[in-house]
């Protein structure tokens, strides 16, 4: 592949990262108002309303996880080309922030996850 077609990769892999975080995100600010009124709905509506986080969350990890990967193969190939640009080094650079992606996003879900659980059972 081409500089101009591994950064456009990269573009579409960033936008995917961004829109994996828009429904989680959202799902957990819906669950943080109205998990209070939820807990006192029926054992059916808690555990559904448990299980769709869960799911969310599993779902938005897996989406943002892969895209983070597939940003950083794309970032690997871009080192091995010839040349430099001020955009391509850049993006190399940004590599390791990526890694927040993979793994400081979900863990964040995970303690949200958790507190939102003991609130929903205890």
């Amino acid at each position: 592949m081409t500089e101009a077609e591994l950064i456009q990769e990269f573009q579409k892999n960033r936008l995917h990262i961004i829109l994996a975080q828009l429904a989680p995100t959202a799902l957990l600010g819906f669950a943080a108002i109205a998990t209070p009124a939820i807990a006192e709905s029926s054992s059916l509506i808690v555990g559904a309303f448990i299980f769709i986080l869960l799911a969310s969350g599993i779902l938005g990890a897996l989406a943002e996880y892969s895209a983070a990967s597939q940003a950083q193969a794309v970032i690997d190939d871009l080192k091995t080309l010839p040349g430099s640009s001020s955009l391509r080094d850049r993006i190399i650079s940004f590599r390791p922030y990526l890694e927040i992606v993979k793994f400081v996003t979900p863990a964040i879900f995970v303690v949200i996850f958790i507190a939102l659980l003991v609130e929903l059972l205890g």
